[in-house]
């Protein structure tokens, strides 16, 4: 009955294989005169995800997930995870081999200190790390008393001998109707920007920035419509596109050259060297620009400047017509969550469904919207201990039944032309235990928290991040993870530089969208989140207010398990919010869905009070 066309559910290959390409890795590296090379999960574009031809780090070690590195030296191993991956590293790493090291709490530049001989050289692919992610490693290799050296070619690539060809997916415009303002006037908003900062021309090393800034999307990367593409964006002056002529049409093309010089990706290192000859200042994305970057410049003559993409705030503030498209997805997305919801409630309690099944039919009442462009990431679908693996995905190897009396953590999303969703949700088979109850509780606690907060304008999002964690914290318990990351419009699930974390420095601004999902994860037992995405506006008149004030709007629509609710843990004023919220879901979507999903839906947005 269902299927899932836009995820698979194979099996990572066995680790065993890593014994053999350490072993080939070592033997290049003695080769190359190194005493060791670092394998970071990026490719030249630091994506979160990546094209199978750039997963060097998943090929040498087994490990799948969006964010880590390993250190290899001759005669030892480490493989670095945040905390969303504790659990995933080691059912899929050798650890007999690597070392599990956490990425935050001792992060490659400690280990090279602690671990890299004095004297000894170690390699690193200057294309594949961030300019001040270098420095870093620089200063590690210093104090321990050896030297980073630029490989001139990746290692990895000699040795990995049925690596996948890159990418060449179609690019396709991103029409008026959906980006709400044209290329040319964001370019004039660019130039004007680039003056501001005294540069003579932007360096745009983001996909994400160049897909926003010329209103094209592409097919190079899995669930995000990436083109693979970079652009130099002069003060004045025609921009430069550089990208692989093979993906455009005669008609994009066309559309293309009437605004920028395009060129194929081998003049782009070339053009950049060009410029820094003739004493330019160009500016470099200090979060995306690869160290490479900053090589050509300056070793041609040329002078940086470091910073922030200015293309990045910009894209983060969402225009009237994204907005209104954003409202329209979720709409979209919410009537197929209810559908999904309402199915799963009438087939979850026979203890037939597994894993797989649930991400199949959630995939296939997305596509039955007939919109649905792919899924904005592969679905995290954890019954039981499984949902405590915060990015667990679930393979025909770890398939589990989705049994009574055990939680089921969903978190999924769908990229639809007009905006990009993202929504969890705990459910529960059968009867929670009343431990599950307070967990859930809290959590909701603090969501409620995030979605209610009025805020002075200029906040961070290190400033609202303690807020969900409030009611947690209480109790001795937390999460380690951000509360909310930015969310783009048809573009990337997590879109930087807003979110509300203990790092979120960024401003939020009115017109950004982000995420609010706290959760709780008890290892081995199960796990809790509550996601939607809120859009940053104007707050509601507050009499005797002296300062301007900022509130969220919650966006996704979709309801929130009442039967994990323990009521005498809520306020007053949470137990409205969460009744209003109710009664709002259910007046937005009963007209969206069938008989079966309305009955189902008025069931599940009654009053908190009533039975």
């Amino acid at each position: 009955m269902f299927e899932a066309r836009f995820q698979t559910f194979d099996d990572p290959p066995q680790p065993t294989a890593s014994a053999r390409r350490v072993a080939a890795l070592r033997a290049e590296l003695i080769r190359r005169s190194l005493a060791g090379f670092i394998v970071p999960r990026s490719d030249r574009y630091q994506n979160e995800y990546v094209p199978p031809s750039e997963e060097r780090l998943a090929w040498l070690t087994g490990f799948t997930g969006s964010a880590g590195a390993a250190i290899v030296l001759a005669d030892r191993a480490a493989i670095f995870v945040d905390g969303r991956y504790t659990v995933q590293v080691r059912g899929q790493v050798d650890t007999s081999i690597f070392t599990v090291e956490h990425l935050v709490e001792a992060p490659p530049p400690a280990w090279i200190e602690a671990n890299l001989p004095a004297g000894a050289t170690l390699g690193y692919d200057p294309w594949l790390h961030t300019i001040e992610g270098a420095e870093k490693l620089r200063k590690a290799c210093a104090a321990a008393g050896a030297t980073l050296m630029a490989t001139e070619s990746n290692p990895i690539d000699v040795i990995w001998d049925d690596r996948p060809a890159p990418p060449l997916g179609p690019l396709v415009p991103h029409a008026l109707r959906y980006a709400g303002e044209d290329s040319a006037s964001k370019l004039v908003r660019i130039g004007a920007e680039i003056a501001r900062l005294r540069c003579d021309a932007l360096v745009v090393s983001d996909p994400q920035s160049v897909a926003w800034v010329f209103n094209i999307r592409g097919a190079d990367v899995e669930h995000t419509p990436l083109p693979l593409a970079f652009a130099v964006i002069p003060r004045e002056g025609r921009p430069a596109l550089y990208l692989d002529g093979r993906k455009l049409g005669n008609a994009v093309r066309h559309a293309l050259e009437a605004q920028a010089d395009v060129r194929e990706p081998a003049d782009f290192a070339r053009d950049v060297a060009a410029l820094g000859a003739n004493h330019r200042t160009l500016r470099l994305d200090q979060a995306t620009a690869a160290d490479a970057l900053a090589r050509l410049i300056t070793e041609a003559g040329g002078t940086i400047s470091r910073g922030p993409d200015p293309i990045a705030a910009m894209k983060a503030v969402k225009n009237s017509v994204e907005i209104d498209g954003a409202r329209a997805a979720q709409r979209r997305d919410g009537a197929a969550v209810v559908r999904f919801l309402a199915w799963f409630e009438r087939e979850a309690p026979t203890g037939k469904l597994t894993e797989i099944d649930a991400v199949e039919a959630l995939e296939t009442f997305r596509r039955e919207t007939g919109l649905l462009k792919d899924v904005s990431f592969p679905t995290i679908a954890g019954a039981g201990p499984n949902g405590a693996i915060v990015h667990y995905r679930v393979t025909r190897g770890t398939n589990r039944r989705i049994a009574p009396g055990e939680l089921f953590l969903i978190d999924s999303g769908a990229q639809y032309e007009d905006g990009t969703t993202d929504i969890t949700r705990t459910l529960i088979v059968g009867e929670p235990t009343a431990e599950m109850r307070d967990r859930f509780t809290r959590v909701l606690k603090g969501h409620i928290t995030i979605a209610r907060a009025v805020f002075p304008e200029g906040t961070t999002g290190a400033q609202l991040d303690s807020l969900a964690r409030l009611s947690l914290w209480s109790a001795g318990l937390d999460f380690d993870h951000g509360t909310g990351h930015g969310v783009g419009s048809y573009l990337s699930v997590h879109e930087g530089p807003a979110r509300i974390s203990k790092l979120g420095t960024t401003v939020l601004k009115r017109g950004m969208i982000l995420s609010n999902e706290p959760g709780y994860y008890k290892a081995d037992a199960y796990g809790i989140r509550i996601e939607n995405l809120v859009l940053v506006r104007e707050a509601a008149p507050v009499t005797g207010a002296e300062i301007t004030l900022n509130a969220f709007e919650t966006l996704t629509l979709v309801p929130i398990e009442r039967r994990l609710v323990d009521r005498t843990m809520l306020t007053a004023e949470e137990t409205a919010w969460l009744d209003a919220y109710h009664a709002r879901v259910a007046a937005t979507l009963s007209g969206e869905v069938d008989a079966t999903a309305s009955a189902w839906l008025a069931a599940a947005t009654r009053p908190l009070a009533a039975a």
